[in-house]
């Protein structure tokens, strides 16, 4: 169970009984429901709202949670915790179904947050680790003939305490005593707005239906924790700019036992990048060459010309200015794309403004611009 005070966020006392509960509820939904409320964080504060109703309006709810507050995880329960308490909460995570065909209100709920601290349970939620990707300079030597790079970096590796469980003795994950394993719970707001009945994640084990009971005090019970690897990654001969080895198992280690991710390199090297003010000068040079062969074809268009000239000289004393003799092949060949697409670009503007110019001259059948 999180550390959320759902007395507090209802401003009820902690003996107030189910009609109070309500009657705040209902005057705080009413408040902050997004519709009405065009604040910032209503929208927050209605899910936290709704959240402590779900769980203080269940006599079962509330009694876990007043129990999870004293330090004891499954008090209130013992062997009714085997069973589920909420028959009917098949939703899967994130899905909500309401008793007139989904959520009265039409929103959804952001994740809760994981518990933390000792004397609490902590969702048990297996996922695989993220990928770890570095850029790594390569010279155009390097580039030709492979290069081997040692590398230093941080990331989260599988607890050492726990051995990755997240749990301190116990080898599974219990099912979670607050939704039955389902993941979700129940909630009735048939006395708000005839809303009927909808289902909401349960805020214990984020969905997965399983808890652990005795976290891990190093890792909090995600069974990873933060540290600094290193790793070598071969490049082999023949890697340009922006390509990418992979090293497998070496990125994030998964949560709770999880699969862990991968260490990706990826090739750097400045003499093959095209980026900056060379790209932009190269897309600025693609997209005024067509008005600029528009204009010295046409002939009486002198002005137009002269202005046209103006971004194509600007453009190419954008690309100058990166030195293109220390530049490769395969800059050119990129920046030669980047022309291509500026230029394609423009063609439609000139295809346009020559469709006007025959328009204005009473070429109105003149085929090579009239297009349909």
């Amino acid at each position: 169970m999180n550390d959320k005070d759902y007395y507090a966020i209802l401003g009820v006392s902690k003996d107030a009984d189910k009609r109070e509960i309500q009657k705040a509820f209902q005057q705080k939904a009413r408040k902050l429901h997004p519709d009405v409320n065009k604040a910032p964080d209503a929208e927050e504060k209605f899910k936290e709202v709704s959240e402590a109703y779900a769980v203080l309006s269940d006599e079962q709810k509330r009694a876990r949670y007043d129990a999870m507050r004293s330090g004891n995880s499954f008090a209130g329960y013992g062997a009714a915790s085997a069973q589920n308490p909420y028959a009917g909460a098949r939703a899967a995570r994130g899905s909500y179904y309401g008793g007139f065909g989904g959520f009265p209100f039409g929103g959804m709920w952001g994740e809760p947050r994981r518990p933390s601290g000792r004397g609490s349970s902590q969702a048990f939620s297996p996922e695989e680790g993220a990928d770890v990707i570095i850029d790594i300079e390569l010279t155009p030597e390097q580039v030709k003939n492979g290069a081997r790079k040692a590398v230093k970096y941080r990331r989260y590796e599988p607890c050492e305490h726990c051995h990755g469980t997240g749990s301190v003795s116990s080898e599974h994950a219990h099912t979670c005593p607050s939704c039955g394993g389902t993941g979700a719970m129940d909630v009735d707001m048939s006395f708000l707005f005839g809303a009927g009945v909808f289902q909401m994640v349960c805020p214990e084990c984020n969905g997965s239906g399983k808890v652990i009971t005795d976290p891990c005090p190093d890792c909090g019970g995600t069974g990873r924790e933060q540290v600094m690897s290193e790793a070598v990654i071969e490049f082999p001969p023949g890697t340009h700019d922006g390509g990418t080895v992979r090293v497998k198992g070496m990125g994030h280690a998964g949560t709770n036992g999880a699969a862990a991710g991968d260490l990706i390199g990826r090739a750097h090297v400045a003499a093959e990048r095209l980026e900056g003010k060379a790209q932009q000068g190269f897309k600025l040079m693609g997209f005024a060459a067509p008005f600029l062969l528009l204009a010295l074809l046409g002939g009486t268009f002198s002005l137009f010309a002269a202005l046209c000239l103006i971004p194509f000289c600007f453009g190419a004393g954008m690309v100058l200015r990166e030195v293109p003799s220390h530049r490769s092949l395969i800059w050119l060949k990129r920046g030669l794309q980047v022309f291509v697409s500026g230029l394609l670009n423009a063609l439609f503007y000139v295809l346009l403004l020559m469709w006007f110019a025959s328009c204005t001259r009473g070429m109105y059948y003149y085929r090579p611009f009239y297009w349909w």
